[in-house]
């Protein structure tokens, strides 16, 4: 492997590791705010020790992401600093706006919230809590408005002099329609992943009928959480699917091995391809499939992968603009396929707890533990195609992903600060597991202790840790 191969490992490592824990703390935020909500308006405890115990893996969990967060960041100016003089001014600036903004408001109010149980007004001590989820959702959209432009890059110019590109319309970078629909999409699977997360911690109690009545009021928000946010899910990745034929109708044809420009296109559910020859060997499809997730439309046409690459020869010159075909294809089906079966296990949960009912049979408990995971890997397979489907480019368009490489790196050193990574990341993992297991088992707070309306001086914080 050379420099570019490496750092393109490195970048991806990073990216996916971080990303393990935006969707749960997007999720979870929003979640642990409505069951603290309900405490408020109902003063059933119940939701109180629901609150505080969900809000202490929260807390876990957002703790690691700001670590991992931070190295990522680091990368642009290690492994990618062409990229970052060329589109510093542009990709910065949502950046920019993210920590100034969206961080500032989230962790400020994070800490009010740690810290104020025994210190603030009930309704004050609940609004940090929702100011804190809001900037936790904000600082996602900022971070997806800087991705989003390089998949679709706009509000910008670039400088004949400087050979660089300007910014010329935040608000054109802001809301950018590739943005509009990725953080819909993004909102929702990070639902998905909270929904299950607390399907899963909570069917782990219930197996062992510990606080039964608490945990069957978690299982059932979890259960209703994911599946509705996997309808959302499906109907904007279906709105993705349209604007990415649109945008980027290679990544798209990738995603389905389609060769050649096609009327009428069936969806692949299982192809052998020769990349070499540019066909498939053996294609087995849904009929029209393709054509009516890309088109709404029966038979409309969906460009096929050889003719786009004879338009971008054409357009931008020699050159092997077709992506990893393997990688966007399999990720494509991978992220579909874990995120059904996350759907279809909510979908079951809901059947057999209905009327208030709890599952005999252990064998749903076991599933719902192992579906924890579900959500984890659509998200990880949705991001290496999103990635990995707009090679060669790292600004689709304007940039190659060879151009953006640091030109004063070598091998070895990219090795080196690879491994290095790796090995502070296995650490950070394994330290991230042992916490969420350690809390996990301690349970929520007992029943009586935990009233937060009269608090006695000198009273622990509830959420330290």
């Amino acid at each position: 492997m050379d420099a570019l191969d490496l750092s393109r490992w490195q970048f991806g490592i990073t990216t996916v590791y971080h990303f393990i824990f935006v969707p749960l703390t997007i999720g979870l935020s929003i979640l642990v705010a409505g069951l603290q909500t309900a405490w408020y308006r109902t003063g059933n405890p119940k939701y109180l020790r629901l609150t505080k115990f969900w809000g202490k893996l929260f807390l876990i969990n957002f703790a690691m992401g700001v670590v991992t967060g931070i190295v990522q960041e680091f990368q642009f100016g290690m492994n990618w600093s062409e990229y970052s003089r060329f589109v510093g001014d542009v990709f910065g600036a949502p950046l920019a706006m993210e920590g100034l903004i969206a961080f500032f408001l989230e962790s400020t109010f994070l800490g009010l919230w740690i810290f104020g149980w025994d210190r603030l007004p009930k309704k004050i001590h609940l609004a940090t809590i929702w100011a804190a989820a809001i900037g936790t959702n904000i600082s996602a959209y900022f971070i997806l408005a800087a991705n989003s432009w390089m998949q679709h890059p706009v509000g910008y110019r670039i400088n004949e002099v400087t050979g660089r590109a300007e910014l010329t319309d935040i608000w054109a970078v802001l809301t950018n329609n590739t943005t509009l629909v990725t953080f819909p999409h993004v909102i929702f699977g990070s639902f998905v992943t909270a929904g299950a997360f607390l399907l899963g911690v909570s069917a782990w109690y219930l197996w062992r009928r510990r606080e039964v009545d608490l945990f069957r009021t978690s299982a059932k928000l979890a259960l209703v959480v994911t599946l509705v946010a996997s309808i959302g899910v499906m109907f904007t990745g279906h709105w993705q699917a349209q604007l990415m034929t649109e945008q980027q109708p290679m990544k798209m044809a990738a995603a389905e091995a389609l060769w050649e420009d096609e009327s009428g296109a069936g969806f692949s559910l299982f192809a052998i391809g020769d990349v070499e020859n540019g066909r498939n060997i053996i294609n087995i499809e849904i009929p029209y499939g393709l054509s009516l997730l890309a088109t709404n439309s029966l038979d409309g046409t969906v460009e096929g992968i050889n003719d786009i690459q004879a338009r971008y020869e054409q357009q931008y010159g020699p050159g092997d603009y077709r992506p990893s075909i393997g990688i966007a294809y399999w990720s494509f089906r991978l992220m579909i396929g874990f995120g059904a079966l996350a759907a279809l296990l909510a979908l079951a949960g809901l059947w057999l707890t209905r009327r208030g009912r709890l599952p005999e049979n252990p064998w749903f408990y076991r599933l719902a533990i192992a579906g924890i995971f579900l959500p984890y890997l659509a998200n990880t397979m949705g991001w290496i195609f999103t990635e990995m489907g707009r090679q060669p480019w790292t600004v689709f368009g304007l940039m190659t992903t060879a151009s953006a490489v640091s030109p004063g790196v070598d091998t070895t050193e990219v090795a080196l600060t690879l491994v290095g990574f790796t090995l502070v990341y296995a650490i950070l993992a394994i330290i991230e597991v042992r916490l969420l297991i350690k809390s996990i088992r301690q349970g929520p707070e007992p029943e009586g202790g935990e009233e937060g309306a009269t608090p006695q001086p000198g009273t622990t914080p509830a959420l330290s840790f």
